[in-house]
């Protein structure tokens, strides 16, 4: 018998003016200790903090997500927090923002309880102690980082995630009036990092039943935001419903690639996801088409030519980065991927972007 274990968030707070129950979620996870509040820096004048239940003892860190969340970023808010505090782990890590917000509280969460650093920890499940317990408050939807396992991280030399049970929040609040006022580039292209996951998910050979229910309703729910003018809440419920079905599923080509763009051109993984996933009909044929559809619809420009000036070993790093996703691609093309996707036909992908 086929039996898979996966966990998914246990509580969800959902609707308009969620956020004004804070205090009483944030009841359930005080003890003893400090609450840390981990904030999209975006925030530092849109009024967001002044909704926030804030203690004397709490500490709020405005994290700066203008780049990828980094691991040398991580180690560092870890150690800040805990000499700040005296070594005192908090209560609760909560993160509020976007995808790279709500990873970094993840990675945190993780960090204060395994030492090292946390380059240590890139892979699937190498937490060997239980996280701090955290909430996630999106302000941005689409990566699906509040429903998913996943906190990517930029390293030196690699872009990879902390795949773990240990990554999950504990608990979301959705409040789609956090949403309302996200620019238009952006809200298309975190809305298609959803798309995108749910498309790979489908497509891949490492879906279970639940994955692909979650898969083919985050889609149905992101053509009807794109195409057809839906609304903020169906924008969060796909964001969600999308992570989930990654944890249930895997990512595929479109993620292996995007990586690279992010590790050596520094784009948001949104975007970064969009211009490779633009370039691979070959393996997407019946989903690029509609992309493309929903980026004229939004009046979405791509940059184009993004990898023209590459060097040869900027270059390199790119294909060393997408071979690294091996799960993925094996979950997209099957064990023998390294023939379907070799190094030159990387290149290939790549000088189309």
């Amino acid at each position: 018998m086929d039996i898979k274990i996966f966990k998914q968030v246990p509580r969800i707070v959902f609707g308009r003016g969620a956020i004004d129950g804070l205090a009483h979620v944030l009841d359930d996870f005080r003890k003893n200790s400090y609450i840390v509040f981990i904030v999209d820096h975006v925030h530092k004048t849109t009024g967001l903090l002044e909704l926030l239940k804030i203690e004397k003892n709490d500490e709020i860190i405005l994290a700066d997500t203008s780049d990828e969340p980094k691991t040398t970023q991580i180690d560092a808010l870890r150690d800040e927090i805990l000499v700040s505090k005296s070594g005192q782990i908090p209560d609760l890590v909560v993160g509020i923002g976007g995808g790279s917000a709500m990873d970094i509280a993840k990675a945190v969460s993780v960090m204060l309880t395994n030492e090292g650093s946390s380059t240590r920890y890139q892979g699937w499940d190498l937490v060997k102690n239980k996280a701090v317990p955290k909430i996630a408050i999106p302000t941005l939807s689409g990566t699906g980082a509040e429903a998913s396992r996943t906190s990517v991280l930029t390293g030196k030399d690699k872009k990879f995630g902390i795949n773990s049970d240990q990554s999950m929040f504990d608990l979301v609040l959705m409040d789609p009036d956090l949403i309302e006022n996200v620019p238009n580039e952006q809200r298309f292209y975190t809305g298609m990092d959803c798309y995108i996951h749910c498309v790979e998910s489908i497509e891949g050979s490492f879906i279970n039943a639940f994955g692909l229910v979650q898969a083919k309703g985050a889609l149905d729910l992101c053509e009807k935001v794109f195409i057809e003018g839906g609304d903020n809440e169906d924008m969060m419920v796909a964001s969600y419903l999308g992570g989930a079905s990654v944890a249930n599923s895997e990512v595929g080509v479109v993620h292996a690639m995007s990586y690279g763009l992010s590790l050596i051109l520094g784009f948001h993984h949104g975007i970064a996801n969009c211009i490779a996933f633009n370039q691979l009909e070959e393996f997407y044929p019946d989903y690029v088409p509609l992309f493309r559809k929903m980026m004229e619809i939004s009046s979405i420009t791509l940059p184009e030519s993004v990898t023209n000036n590459l060097n040869e070993r900027q270059l390199s790093a790119m294909v060393a980065m997408t071979r690294r996703m091996e799960r993925p691609l094996t979950s997209a093309l099957g064990n023998e991927w390294q023939d379907i996707l070799s190094e030159e036909k990387i290149r290939e992908l790549y000088l189309k972007m």
